[in-house]
């Protein structure tokens, strides 16, 4: 690699998949390293996520990374907090901590043709230079704020979910939650019985299945510690379920699902309120949620579901088009994240100039979700068409993947690699067949934003195969798909 950089690599963020990959990289030797984020503390997702109730979807005993069980979980799934200090934990035990840079956002990534590495320049003006650039921005970086009438005239309290205030008491307050999805059903039941009147602005039904998460006995943690194979029992059979329910083509399953779908809208009492919840595609359609306290809140005689369109916002409250007015004293914008940017948060540009904005015109894309041919040595991590099952298993595959491309820098010793583009290409558009292919992504369910690519309407989400099939693929021996370049010193 190049020696006359500030670092060998420079990874963007400090939540899970950088941490992963500097993990990685220490493993390998490499000590010359940084990571940069713009928050004040490590964990991504996890550091920012604060609502109530927030929690993964996924048994912890898988999401976590392979190489560091954590054999006490409190529960089947992991809260932000015990998330959190899961990965702080990973971050000092592997010594990572020293290598990041915090409150350090990235404003842009310039490759130099002429020395062959990238310059980085933070938001504050630094400018630091690498062999290789590895972004771990992922999917939810850039909340997405709604685009409603008259949102800044409110005089209440206002504030986003992802961005949750924690200095506004919700207590005996009228609150309106705006949007219903993956979030607001995790924070809806842990503010329902505090505020006095809440009301709840859907516009797609989703489906929300079963989601078990009685926290463990003291014994069977006992058991876990004692015994850390069956950590690893649990973590492989969780594995195989979601390497066979991300797919979405187990017909049988989709459908057992949905009726236990059904059978927990049942719970709620009003049959009108149980239609407007009931929803109008298949599962899978629209991203997954699980909860077993969501629909319970609904026989509450303070919540209202409300499906008509929202008309405007004003000083007061939420009209909705059909002229009703509902007074709130807090608004809480649920509205999610902008899932397609990835690494176009910030400014690159490639080879001869080429800016990534201009190179992903019809829609993010990478080869194997890692690398776009026209930006040499520079690598995602959750990046296009890798959203599938447990992203932290994913995450690792991708990591090997890319500490192979590092190593043969050094072992061939040449100064960058580029994924050919036609390799790309035909990569994503067999990519686009695949996603075709499963079925209940064709179907029109509002999942646009979050799996689709503005008016291209590619699908640059989701990867539509198995954690086997993807694991398979980033395994592959594929030097010869790559151009290379030679070593000043060659």
């Amino acid at each position: 690699m190049n020696t006359e950089v500030d670092y060998k690599v420079i990874v963007i963020g400090a939540g899970s998949s950088g941490l992963c990959m500097a993990i990685k990289l220490k493993e390998q030797g490499i000590d010359d390293l940084v990571l940069l984020d713009k928050a004040s503390g490590l964990g991504g997702t996890w550091y920012h996520n604060t609502y109530p109730g927030a929690g993964c979807d996924v048994q912890s005993h898988l999401y976590s990374f392979s190489f560091e069980p954590k054999l006490d979980w409190s529960r089947p799934f992991g809260g932000q907090q015990e998330i959190l200090q899961y990965l702080n934990h990973c971050a000092d035990k592997y010594d990572i901590r020293r290598h990041i840079k915090f409150n350090t956002g990235v404003k842009k990534a310039i490759w130099n043709d002429e020395l062959n590495h990238w310059k980085v320049t933070t938001e504050d003006g630094q400018t630091l230079t690498a062999t290789a650039v590895v972004s771990a921005l992922g999917m939810f970086n850039n909340v997405v704020w709604p685009k409603i009438k008259g949102m800044s005239d409110f005089k209440g309290k206002t504030f986003h979910s992802a961005r949750w205030d924690h200095r506004i008491d919700l207590t005996n307050k009228k609150v309106a939650v705006v949007g219903i999805a993956a979030s607001a059903i995790q924070f809806v039941p842990e503010i329902a019985e505090k505020v006095s009147q809440l009301n709840l602005f859907q516009r797609t039904a989703n489906w929300v299945v079963p989601k078990k998460n009685t926290p463990y006995l003291p014994e069977e943690l006992e058991s876990f510690i004692a015994d850390p194979e069956l950590v690893s029992t649990s973590r492989e059979e969780t594995y195989r379920l979601w390497n066979t329910l991300a797919t979405f083509n187990d017909k049988k399953i989709l459908k057992k699902i949905e009726h236990s779908g059904l059978e927990r809208i049942a719970q709620v009492d009003d049959l009108e309120t149980q239609r407007k919840l009931t929803p109008k595609h298949p599962f899978g359609c629209k991203r997954p949620l699980f909860s077993d306290v969501y629909y319970p809140v609904f026989n509450m005689p303070h919540v209202s579901l409300i499906t008509e369109d929202i008309a405007e916002i004003t000083e007061a409250g939420v009209v909705t088009v059909d002229g009703q007015m509902s007074e709130v004293d807090v608004i809480i914008y649920s509205t999610g994240f902008e899932t397609t940017t990835y690494l176009n948060a910030i400014e690159v540009c490639g080879r001869k100039g080429q800016s990534l904005t201009d190179a992903w015109s019809d829609g993010a894309q990478a080869y194997l979700g890692v690398t776009t041919s026209g930006f040499p040595n520079l690598f995602m991590l959750y990046g296009p068409n890798t959203n599938q099952g447990c992203i932290l298993v994913m995450i690792e595959q991708q990591v090997k993947y890319i500490m192979r491309q590092l190593n043969r820098l050094e072992t061939e010793n040449i100064a960058w690699l580029d994924v050919k583009k036609d390799v790309m290409h035909h990569f994503n558009e067999q990519l686009q067949v695949d996603i075709k292919n499963v079925d209940v992504w064709q179907h029109s369910c509002g999942n646009d934003f979050y799996y689709r690519a503005g008016p291209s309407g590619r699908f640059v989400t989701q990867w539509p195969k198995s954690m086997d099939d993807f694991a398979l693929a980033t395994g592959k021996k594929d030097e010869s798909l790559y151009e290379v370049g030679d070593s000043p010193a060659n």
